[in-house]
């Protein structure tokens, strides 16, 4: 299953602010129909991979908050969740 507009939305920020060697964003979205938080359009519930040079002698916390950072307005609005998976490239 492909991304919609905000999983792309964050895509794209991501690339912008960190230019990684490897990103996945994938939406969860479906595996927590029904729990709190999931939007009945789907798209509040993602899973990010990144590998990234920019993440280079961060802790696991600060190479988060980073991602969070970018991440800022969508986990506003839309996005209920978000798991991290970061690494330094």
């Amino acid at each position: 299953m492909g991304l919609g507009p905000v999983g792309r939305g964050m895509e794209e920020k991501l690339k912008a602010a960190f230019a990684p060697a490897l990103l996945e964003v994938i939406d969860e979205s479906h595996r927590h129909h029904g729990h709190a938080g999931a939007n009945a359009d789907g798209e509040s519930h993602f899973r990010v991979k990144i590998r990234a040079a920019a993440f280079a002698g961060k802790s696991r916390l600060e190479r988060h908050r980073m991602v969070n950072a970018v991440l800022a307005a969508d986990l506003q609005a839309r996005v209920h969740a978000l798991a991290i998976e970061a690494e330094a490239d």
